[in-house]
C-alpha cells in the first residue's frame, strides 16, 4: 500500500513525464511478458520502470545468467529501483534515447527484448522518433519491442518503424485499461 501511495505522490509531481497516476497492474505486466521465451533471454531492457511493478515480474522470470537493464530518469523511482537487491538488475539513470551509449558502457551491443512503459503520447515527437529508431537498431533480429499505451495513437508509427510486424492486445484489468503493442524486428 505504501508503494501505491508513493507512486501517487510522485505521479502528481511529475505527471508530464510519468503519464499516469497508478502503477501498472500484475495483469498488464503478465500480458506484456506473455510472448517472451525467457529461457533464451540474455539481455532485456526496460524503459520507464517507475516503481518496478513490471520489473519485479521480469526478475522472477529471468534466467540466472541474464541481465535486466532499466532506464529511469525520475530521481525517486531510480532510488527505489536501485535498492532492489538483485545482481541481474542494472538501473541506469538515463533517458531511453541513450540506449546505444548505455548498452556499450555495460559491454552490450544488442538486446533481445525491450519492455516500454514510456508515455509516448506526451513525449515530444522528435524524442520518441529517436527512441524508436535506436530501439529498433539495438534489437537482435526477431527481437521484440513491447509497449503499452492508453490509446491507439502510436499504432501507425510503430507499424512503420517495425515494418508492419506488430500485433495489438488489450488489458482491461489495469487502471486505466491499456493497449499492448507487440512489435517484432524481422530479420
Amino acid at each position: 500500500m505504501i508503494n501505491r501511495i508513493n507512486f501517487l505522490k510522485e505521479s502528481f509531481k511529475n505527471l508530464k513525464t510519468l503519464g499516469t497516476i497508478t502503477p501498472s497492474s500484475r495483469f498488464l505486466a503478465e500480458r506484456m511478458l506473455r510472448k517472451i521465451d525467457f529461457s533464451k533471454v540474455e539481455v532485456l531492457v526496460e524503459f520507464g520502470p517507475g516503481n518496478g511493478a513490471i520489473t519485479k515480474l521480469i526478475l522472477e522470470k529471468l534466467p540466472a545468467n541474464a541481465t535486466l537493464i532499466c532506464f529511469e530518469i525520475n530521481d525517486n523511482f531510480y532510488k527505489q529501483l536501485s535498492e532492489i537487491k538483485n545482481k541481474q538488475l542494472v538501473v541506469v539513470k538515463s533517458s531511453a534515447e541513450k540506449i546505444e551509449e548505455e548498452l556499450k558502457k555495460l559491454n552490450f551491443n544488442k538486446t533481445c527484448h525491450i519492455i516500454s512503459s514510456l508515455p509516448l503520447t506526451i513525449i515530444p515527437e522528435e524524442v520518441t522518433d529517436e527512441i524508436l529508431e535506436k530501439s529498433f537498431h539495438v534489437l537482435e533480429n526477431n527481437g521484440t519491442f513491447i509497449q503499452f499505451q492508453y490509446s491507439l495513437t502510436y499504432f501507425n508509427k510503430l507499424k512503420n518503424v517495425f515494418n508492419q510486424s506488430i500485433s495489438l492486445g488489450f488489458e482491461p484489468l489495469n487502471f486505466p485499461p491499456a493497449f499492448v503493442y507487440h512489435c517484432k524486428k524481422v530479420g
